[in-house]
This record gives structure tokens, sequence and C-alpha cells, in this order.
């Protein structure tokens, strides 16, 4: 998908995660001010503004990462995120080693009962 969309997320960041959801052809990158995933309407990553990643882990993963990483749950608008981890840019930066992470997190949404379409 084109970097074109309007964003005011740091060009660098935005280029690194599209080059993350590029390495799974099932999965389309959303959005044009907050680039993100989702599956049958499960959002399982998006960028904040900031450009810092966020993404869906099922609870262990999510514990291991957040040990192994040394980082948190995504708070948004003064709301901990319960099954978001923040990605550190340094891991960001490394997509084979982001990569097992970001099919774990879409596993897990494609487990997930989907939600309802809105009419």
């Amino acid at each position: 998908m084109s970097t074109s969309k309007k964003s005011n997320i740091p060009s660098d960041k935005l280029a690194l995660y599209e080059a993350l959801v590029a390495t799974n052809p099932e999965v389309e990158r959303k959005g044009a001010s907050v680039p993100y995933t989702s599956h049958n309407g499960h959002m399982f990553t998006y960028l904040d503004a900031t450009g810092t990643l966020a993404l869906k882990l099922p609870k262990g993963e999510r514990e291991a990462f957040l040990e192994k990483y040394q980082t948190k749950l995504v708070e948004a608008y003064g709301v901990v995120q319960k099954e978001f981890v923040s990605v550190p840019d340094t891991l960001l930066a490394n997509t084979d080693e982001l990569k097992p992470y970001f099919d774990i997190s879409y596993a897990y949404v494609q487990s997930l009962k989907p939600k309802p379409k809105k009419s």
C-alpha cells in the first residue's frame, strides 16, 4: 500500500510498518491517519501518532514479549489496552525479528469470533 495516505506519523516508522505488513500477503494495511491491520473486525496492529507500533498478542505470548523487550501495555486516551503491547523502536526496525510476533498476532485474531458487521 502506498505511503501517500495522509498521516503525521514519521515517514521512516511508516515505511518500517509497511515493510512488516508486506511480509504477509494475506494482510492489508488500512487507515489513513492511523495505519492499522485487522481481520474479521479485530484490529491487531496499529501505529499511533508518534509512530509507536501497538501489537495485539494472546496472553502467554504477551507476557513473554513484555518481559523479553522490557516494554509495557499500550495506553491510549488514558485507557490501558490489555491485549496490546508497545513495540520498541529497535524492534520495529528489525523486521526479521518482529515478523514472528506479527504472525502470532494475525493467527490470534483469526482464532477470534468475527465481530458483527455494522449496518
